[in-house]
C-alpha cells in the first residue's frame, strides 16, 4: 500500500528501486511486497471501485432537471440519486462480499455478522439538491465493531480520500496517483482552525453556549459543514472538525481516515470511534482541550 517514509514531508515521493514512489500502489508493485499487504486491501480496493460507479451515477443526477426530491420522516431530504446510488453500492457488495452485513441510511440493514459495510450515498443531500458541489459517497467498512475501511468520494469537487487500518489515509483520484494525509501540528485552542456544523444543530442539541464559548477561544472558524470538515482535518487544513447530531452511516467512513492520518475521533463524550451521537475529532493534540470545553 502507500507509504512514506519518517521525516518525509507530507506528500512527497519515495522513489523505489524501479524508479516508482512508494505510495504508488498499482497492480506491478514487487511482488514481495505482497505477503506484507494489510488484510483490508482487497476490501479497499474493492470499495474504491465501488465508488467510481457510484461517481459515474451520482454526476448524472447533480443538477438534472427531473430530480425528484421528497422528505423522510425526520424532515431531511431523500432524492432519487440517493436511494439508486445506494442501491448501486449494495448491488456490488451482494456479489463480491455475500456474507458481509450492510447498514445504508436510506434501506433496512442486511445479513449479519462481525464485518458490516455502512453506507451513505449521498452525504450533503441539501448541497446536492441546491446545486452546491460540497457532497459525497461515504463507505465504510466495520469489521469486529472497529472501522477498518473508509471511502470519502465527492465527484461534483473532483476529490477522495481513503484510508485502511493500519495503511495511513490518502487523497487522490485513484491507487496510482496518491498523497499521504497527516494532520496539523496545532497544540493549542487559540492557535486553532475549527470547522463545524449548523450553530442550530448545537442549539438543538443544549450545547450552543459552550460552543460559542469555544468558538471565542480558537483562532478561526468556518462552517464547511458535513464531511468536508473532517477531510481538511485528515490534511492538516483545519485542527477540530465537530458536529453535535450524526449517526453512524454518516461518521463510519470518517473514522479511519481521521485516525489514520494521525488525528483522533470520538463522541462529544469522549468515546473513541462512530458510536455517539455526535463527532468530534481533532489532531489528536487539541482533543482533551475541545472535549473540555465542550462540557
Amino acid at each position: 500500500m502507500p507509504d512514506c517514509e519518517p521525516g518525509r514531508s507530507r506528500g512527497a515521493a519515495v522513489a523505489l528501486g524501479n524508479g516508482r514512489p512508494r505510495w504508488a500502489y498499482a497492480a506491478s508493485v514487487v511482488d514481495d511486497a505482497a505477503a506484507a499487504r494489510p488484510r483490508y486491501d482487497d476490501d479497499l480496493r474493492m470499495a474504491l471501485s465501488i465508488a467510481d460507479q457510484v461517481d459515474s451515477f451520482t454526476m448524472t443526477r447533480f443538477g438534472a432537471a427531473d430530480l425528484r426530491v421528497e422528505t423522510k420522516p425526520d424532515l431531511t431530504p431523500v432524492t432519487d440519486a440517493d436511494s439508486e446510488a445506494e442501491r448501486i453500492v449494495r448491488a456490488q457488495l451482494g456479489r463480491t462480499r455475500p456474507r458481509d452485513a450492510v447498514i445504508g441510511e436510506e434501506m433496512a440493514p442486511t445479513g449479519h455478522g462481525r464485518r458490516r459495510w455502512v453506507i451513505d450515498p449521498i452525504d450533503g443531500t441539501k448541497n446536492f439538491v441546491r446545486g452546491v458541489p460540497v457532497w459525497a459517497t461515504l463507505i465504510a467498512l466495520i469489521d469486529d465493531d472497529r472501522a477498518v475501511v473508509g471511502i470519502v468520494s465527492a465527484p461534483a469537487l473532483g476529490r477522495r480520500w481513503w484510508a485502511a487500518a493500519g495503511v495511513g489515509a490518502f487523497t487522490g483520484r485513484s491507487l496510482s496517483a496518491a498523497r499521504r494525509l497527516s494532520v496539523s501540528g496545532v497544540s493549542e485552542l487559540p492557535d486553532a482552525s475549527m470547522s463545524y456544523s449548523d450553530l442550530r444543530e448545537w442549539e438543538d442539541a443544549g450545547r450552543l453556549d459552550a460552543f460559542v464559548d469555544l468558538s471565542r477561544k480558537v483562532w478561526r472558524t468556518r462552517a464547511y459543514g458535513d464531511f468536508w470538515s473532517y477531510m481538511l482535518l485528515a490534511e492538516g487544513a483545519v485542527d477540530i472538525a465537530c458536529e453535535p447530531r450524526l449517526a453512524l452511516h454518516d461518521m463510519a467512513a470518517l473514522v479511519p481516515i481521521v485516525t489514520e492520518s494521525g488525528g483522533r475521533f470520538t463522541d462529544l463524550a469522549g468515546t473513541d470511534g462512530p458510536w455517539g451521537d455526535g463527532g468530534i475529532a481533532t489532531n489528536g493534540l487539541l482533543h482533551d482541550a475541545l472535549l473540555d470545553a465542550l462540557r
